[in-house]
């Protein structure tokens, strides 16, 4: 590593910005004390109170008021006033006919890859007799109704569209919702039109922000009313998703700004390590990137490489912003790369190391890993076909990303014969004794007894 004193003990100077302010203010930190930890890899923070006071004004408005409160914040916060909310058949052919055939086909080959691999998840029944004559089992279903939200604002991500249409598709959703915000023409993108007329999306709505999920979860005179609401958002987004949770309808995950983490040792790529790190830096301000590595000629490199790439990105002023939340760590040891980010819980982590199949077994908490020098996270964000819904904010310690299991429920089902009551019976009726519910009692002795009555 060169002597340019780039990088900063966390006893001296903890915090250093990457070669001067051109670039933020990224941080790096060598040898940080395991005790540190937990405050370096804090995210982005957000003042809630007054946040969650606001999105619950706008809530209230749209469960009471309907369509005309989603007009009214349709103007106030995307300024468009649509002529309608449902976007018709004739825009969607026509919307979809705008693209070329080279994007259409990308599309479609990720589509498939997309099913491929949410199709192989399908839920097999299989009946087990857990004692002689009781024999039990579960049934998938499909949830009737979900809603799906999909961002617009700078970067529209059509591609989420395909990550949450098509499991849903899979799953036998009946009525399949999606809502994004206008664009300044009051259309949508012909890109999110294609992708969701190819993947069964069954109503498309000109709606964004809280007033899209409040009108799923509560149903206005134009939106129905969904039971499970899916899709990123922003900060005021995700506040709405988790209000409407309470009470209303079910949500997919508390999923919030993206994030990705990037383990590398010395036979990193440093070019492909500083394109995944840039790469979710330029979603917006509030994501967050992290790099912890074990070699410190690698944090050199790699530094250089993050300059040269940032200076050609036309999102370059988003990058660079998010740069202050982020983070490079050196550390000792491979077992202390483990154990920080699992601490972590990225919602993406990219494993570019010599032992990579090893270390990512050693790897319990992530959204999604992308293992290797050649597996690029923006891979999983479009076309291998994982799905790129993934849990934000160190929740894939408790949340899976979504799946076909997403999407459907499961509803047991219990069988049991004649010679089944008598085997099981009498354990009902000394547990149901011994918590005092007598009834409880008497419906399996009742069954008992009919049945000893009839064999005599």
């Amino acid at each position: 590593m060169s002597n340019n004193n780039n990088i900063a003990s966390t006893q001296n100077s903890p915090f250093r910005g990457l070669g001067g302010s051109d670039l933020g203010g990224w941080g790096v930190f060598s040898y940080p004390n395991r005790t540190d930890w937990p405050s370096l890899l804090q995210r982005p923070a957000f003042e809630t109170a007054s946040l969650n006071e606001k999105v619950k004004a706008v809530l209230d408005d749209v469960k009471t008021n309907g369509d005309a409160a989603v007009r009214k914040y349709t103007v106030q916060f995307d300024k468009v006033e649509p002529d309608n909310l449902l976007v018709s058949n004739d825009d969607i052919t026509a919307g979809a006919a705008q693209l070329s055939p080279q994007l259409k086909k990308a599309i479609e080959s990720a589509a498939a890859n997309i099913y491929k691999f949410h199709e192989a998840q399908r839920f097999e029944t299989k009946v087990i007799e857990t004692t002689p004559g009781v024999k039990c089992w579960q049934k998938s279903v499909g949830i009737e109704k979900v809603g799906l939200y999909i961002p617009g604002g700078t970067a529209p991500l059509f591609s989420t569209v395909l990550m949450l249409a098509i499991p849903a598709k899979i799953a036998g959703c009946k009525e399949i919702v999606l809502c994004m915000p206008p664009q300044k023409d009051g259309k949508l993108p012909a890109e999110v039109l294609f992708a969701a007329k190819l993947s069964g999306v069954t109503k498309i709505f000109r709606i964004g922000g809280i007033q899209a999920i409040g009108a799923m979860a509560y149903g206005t005179e134009t939106v129905p009313n969904v039971f499970k609401i899916f899709g990123p958002g922003n900060q005021y987004v995700t506040a709405a998703k988790q209000l409407v949770s309470m009470s209303d309808v079910a949500i997919d995950m508390p999923a919030g700004p993206s994030e990705v983490a990037v383990m590398a040792d010395e036979i990193a790529n440093p070019a492909f390590v500083a394109s995944d790190l840039l790469s979710q830096a330029e979603h917006g301000a509030d994501s967050q990137v992290i790099l912890v590595t074990t070699s410190e000629k690698l944090i050199d490199n790699v530094q250089v490489e993050l300059k040269k790439q940032l200076k050609v990105l036309p999102r370059m002023d988003y990058a660079m912003k998010a740069l202050v939340n982020s983070r490079i760590f050196l550390v000792k040891t491979e077992q202390e790369m483990i154990d920080m980010m699992n601490m972590y819980a990225a919602e993406h982590l990219i494993i570019q190391m010599r032992n990579y199949a090893e270390i990512a077994e050693k790897i319990i908490n992530a959204g999604s890993v992308f293992l290797g020098s050649y597996t690029p996270e923006s891979a999983g964000d479009y076309a291998s076909g994982t799905n790129h819904t993934l849990p934000t904010n160190g929740w894939a310690r408790s949340y899976s990303g979504v799946n076909l299991d997403s999407f459907i429920r499961k509803i047991t089902f219990q069988e049991i014969s004649r010679e089944g009551i008598q085997n099981l019976g009498p354990v009902i009726e000394n547990m149901a004794e011994a918590e005092g519910l007598f009834a409880h009692k008497n419906a399996a002795v009742f069954r008992m007894k009919n049945e000893r009555d009839r064999t005599q």
